[in-house]
């Protein structure tokens, strides 16, 4: 090869593949050694120097200066040494200059072959740098092929995958199609090394090698179904957000359907819903018309937990909101009879992305529901004083009027305080309370013989 010619080569490797000379020199070098190998036996020392400035590649193989040699591809004979250096003595290390062009036709072709898979390594390589601080960059790319379910997205300088379980269901791609996404993931077969505890990489895997052919990554993926992708949607039609002005504080998706995104301003001039859906809503539609339709719910933040969860069942309207667990955050949400099944939404999907976006667990009921749910529990508790001695229905009847709603609260009260009460006198009153106690002894005792019973 003639020096220019190799250094045009160099140049364009370095150029198109983006390689560097250095790694290319020394990979024509190490495949050349390997070439050498093959012919010279697996135990030479061998080296090689290409010249660039002459364009000439020469090879070197050292051997030991031996009485007797036992070793022929580290040894040579005194006699075969001197022949090469005159003054050769036993012990010597000689270098001996190889005859490149002495190459067989066979070691020729694993040294480009050995060279192919080099610069393929070195492509991955620098193709993983390049990507790998990509992630959570939207790109756009064109439909390729069709692994199965799913697709192989050509991004230019490399193929990407857009798995299966990272598509909006209902959508539909043509081969040359336009494909917008996320980059969620850039892996290597390193990354795949042990996957059994991680299912989301377990399913990349099973994508990435479907499609591979062989070429070991680097893999990819990309993603139209993540909270991110839709936040970075925002950013490019919503300037607010991309500036820091206004924020969003979660996301949530039924990716192609419904999602829910909580925003916040940093300014208190500036609302930050109107500012999201922007003149005549143009600004929230172009995200939703990217997203095949999916319908957007902007929440206004709040600090308050009830606010949130209140905020969080949009477009439902609340009535109210019972904290039943603060340290579960379980709550009951009660709203108009007209508004339950827009609360709880088609296939209970309003209120499972209400309860995701908010970070409590929700139940919805309408206020027929809930009134009627009081008035058993009233009727129940009716019964249950009825039985106790000295109160009878009428009694038990205005004690649930007048909110005494259990047992222990009727037996802590004093005999004055409860002949407060219209048609109870004192003397009855007494009755009442001495009752209420005599049946919580009563059931305590039955409840302990059931405990031993139980041991």
């Amino acid at each position: 090869m003639q020096s220019k010619d190799l250094l045009l080569a160099l140049e364009s490797l370095e150029r198109e593949k983006n390689i560097k000379r250095e790694d290319t020199l020394k990979t024509i070098e190490d495949a050349l050694i390997s070439a050498l190998r093959k012919h010279l036996g697996k135990t030479a020392v061998l080296s090689a120097k290409i010249d660039t400035e002459e364009g000439t590649i020469t090879a070197y193989r050292t051997l030991i200066v031996s009485e007797e040699v036992t070793n022929p591809e580290t040894e040579i004979s005194l006699q075969d040494a001197k022949a090469i250096k005159p003054s050769a003595q036993i012990g010597e290390e000689i270098v001996n200059t190889l005859n490149v062009e002495d190459f067989s036709r066979i070691a020729a072709q694993i040294a480009k072959q050995v060279l192919i898979q080099k610069v393929r390594g070195i492509e991955r390589d620098n193709l993983y740098k390049e990507f790998k601080p990509r992630e959570g960059e939207v790109v756009t790319g064109l439909v390729r092929r069709f692994s199965d379910r799913d697709i192989i997205v050509d991004l230019g300088k490399a193929e990407a995958i857009l798995p299966y379980c990272e598509q909006i269901r209902k959508e539909r791609f043509v081969h040359g199609g336009r494909v917008k996404a996320i980059i969620t993931r850039v892996l290597n077969q390193t990354d795949f090394a042990d996957v059994k505890d991680d299912p989301v990489l377990s399913r990349y895997k099973s994508a990435a090698y479907k499609m591979d052919k062989g070429q070991r990554g680097p893999y990819i993926i990309l993603s139209r179904t993540s909270p991110e992708f839709l936040k970075e949607l925002m950013k490019v039609e919503i300037p607010e957000l991309s500036d820091g002005i206004i924020e969003t504080k979660a996301i949530v998706r039924d990716p192609g359907f419904r999602a829910k995104v909580v925003v916040k301003s940093n300014d208190n001039k500036i609302d930050p819903i109107g500012t999201c859906v922007g003149m005549r809503g143009i600004r929230i539609r172009a995200v939703t018309n990217e997203l095949s339709g999916e319908k957007i719910d902007l929440i206004n933040y709040s600090d308050d937990s009830v606010t949130n969860i209140v905020n969080s069942l949009s477009p439902a309207k609340v009535l109210s909101v019972r904290i039943n667990s603060m340290e579960k955050k379980q709550a009951l949400v009660i709203v108009p009879d007209d508004q339950l099944a827009i609360a709880i939404g088609k296939d209970w999907q309003n209120i499972k992305l209400a309860s995701k976006v908010c970070g409590w667990e929700l139940e919805v009921k309408s206020e027929s529901q809930k009134n009627q749910e009081g008035l058993e529990a009233a009727q129940m508790l009716q019964e249950t004083l009825a039985d106790v001695e000295g109160i009878g229905p009428k009694i038990a009847e205005v004690l649930v009027k007048a909110g005494f709603n259990s047992i222990e609260k009727i037996a802590s009260l004093t005999p004055e305080h409860l002949a407060t009460l219209q048609g109870v006198g004192e003397k009855t009153a007494e009755k009442i309370i001495e009752g209420a106690k005599k049946y919580l002894a009563e059931h305590e005792e039955a409840e302990d013989d059931t405990n031993e019973e139980t041991h």
